[in-house]
């Protein structure tokens, strides 16, 4: 297994929806790969504290600035327009 190959099983790791002749490769991967292993650790520490905080709303004007800053950073090509940049910058 590549870390590509783990990268792009992450979320059914995560959800319990890994075959299990594909998880030993997983779990084996884990154990020699220490950037997936701190990738996994990572997102598991992640995952623990959102559950275990209360859910609460944006601003919707920071969730515009949010929501516009990763568009811009996701989409080759897209210019970050001035509010976004700010909203990085902040």
């Amino acid at each position: 297994m590549t870390c590509t190959d783990f990268l792009a099983k992450l979320t059914d790791y995560f959800d319990g929806r890994v075959a299990p002749d594909l998880l030993i490769e997983v779990e084996h991967h884990i154990a020699e790969c220490k950037h997936c292993e701190v990738v996994l650790d990572s997102t598991t520490k992640t995952i623990n504290i959102y559950r275990d905080h209360e859910i609460y709303d944006f601003p919707p004007e920071l969730e515009h600035r949010l929501t516009s800053a990763i568009m811009n950073r996701c989409i080759p090509g897209r210019a970050a327009a001035p509010a976004a940049r700010q909203a990085v910058k902040s």
